[in-house]
This record gives structure tokens, C-alpha cells and sequence, in this order.
């Protein structure tokens, strides 16, 4: 089965095609010939999946997925959550975010937060709907340069490391994206 993955975030990409079993085979956008940025103008994570999931599907006519991450802090309210990638301005500097979000917290006894991921599956006009959590923390400073994003501020609950000091294959057992990527899995081997 052939699905194309809507981002244009390569890390993401590799990320998720190591959680993909050999039946899947994972295509890019480039491969697709789709070098446009998708504007995420949706209210909530499930909102912007869907609409590069649809963009996508209808542009191209061919069957896609895509996610919205956010990471959602409780002492700022949830923020930045659906615009965790441009937290700090349109540029999406991973850097940028990071040191606007710990200067925020700066003061805060109350740094526990949660990464969320919503896949939307466009699979030949019919809609299906994905969700993975982790809950966690945000340290002090970043630690680790695995990963990508807020990972090396993030450390998940049951770990004394941050994703960014975390191997791939220990935070793929474990993440928000990897879990929404086992529903995934699950429902394309009922189909």
C-alpha cells in the first residue's frame, strides 16, 4: 500500500518510516512533486491534520496522512500547542521556540506539560482520525541533540532523560507520534 506522508519535515518523515511496517510503503511529498507549504489554519491540531491530509488527497488524488503535533504546557495554558512550530515567529526556529518557551517558564514551580499528536488518514475520500499522547516535563535547559523541536526540553514522565538524549528506537517504543502511528498501523491491517 502507498501512502504519502504530508510533511515536509524530513525528521518527521524518518521518524515516522522506521515505525512503519513493509506493507506501507512511504512516499514524500517531493516524490509527489508537492513543494507548497501547507497553510495549518485550523483551530486544533485534528483541524490542521485534516486540512493537509485533504490538500493532499484532492490536489494530488492520492491517499495521505498527515499530523499536527503540539506541545502543551499547563502553567502557559496549553500554549503554544497548535503553533508549537511557529511559537517564536513564522521562521520555525526549533532554537527560537525553545528559548522563548524556557523564558516563559522561567519563574514557574509548574512545568509539566504534554506532547500531542492527531493523524488525519485521507484514504480515497474517506476520513479517519488518529491520537497519541506523552506526558512530561520541560527542564530547566536543553539537554541531548537527538530528535528534533522541543525535544531536548522535554523529558517524558518514567524518564531521567529528554528526548533530545534519547535514542530513536527507545522514544519510538514510547512517543505521541508514535503512539497515534500504532492506531494507524492497527486500522490499515483491518483494511
Amino acid at each position: 500500500m502507498k501512502l504519502v506522508f504530508a510533511t515536509h519535515n524530513r525528521n518527521k518523515f524518518d521518524e515516522v518510516k522506521v515505525l512503519l511496517p513493509d506493507f506501507v510503503e512511504l512516499i514524500s511529498l517531493e516524490s509527489i512533486g508537492c513543494v507548497a507549504e501547507i497553510a495549518e489554519t485550523g483551530a486544533t491540531l485534528k483541524e490542521n491534520a485534516q486540512i493537509k491530509a485533504n490538500y493532499i488527497y484532492h490536489t494530488y488524488g492520492v491517499s495521505c496522512f498527515s499530523d499536527d503535533t503540539g506541545l502543551l504546557v499547563n502553567a502557559l495554558n496549553g500554549a503554544p500547542g497548535i503553533y508549537s512550530a511557529r511559537y517564536a515567529g513564522e521562521q520555525k526556529d526549533a532554537d527560537a521556540n525553545m528559548t522563548k518557551l524556557l523564558r516563559e517558564l522561567a519563574h514557574k514551580k509548574d512545568r509539566a506539560a504534554r506532547f500531542e499528536t492527531v493523524i488525519a488518514l485521507n484514504l480515497k475520500g474517506n476520513h479517519h482520525f488518529f491520537k497519541g499522547e506523552v506526558k512530561g516535563d520541560i527542564t530547566d535547559y536543553p539537554s541531548g541533540n537527538k530528535g528534533f523541536g522541543y525535544d531536548p526540553i522535554f523529558r517524558p514522565e518514567g524518564f531521567e532523560k529528554t528526548f533530545g538524549e534519547l535514542s530513536l528506537e527507545i522514544k519510538n517504543t514510547m512517543s505521541h507520534r508514535a503512539r497515534a502511528i500504532q492506531q494507524l498501523i492497527s486500522f490499515l491491517h483491518t483494511i
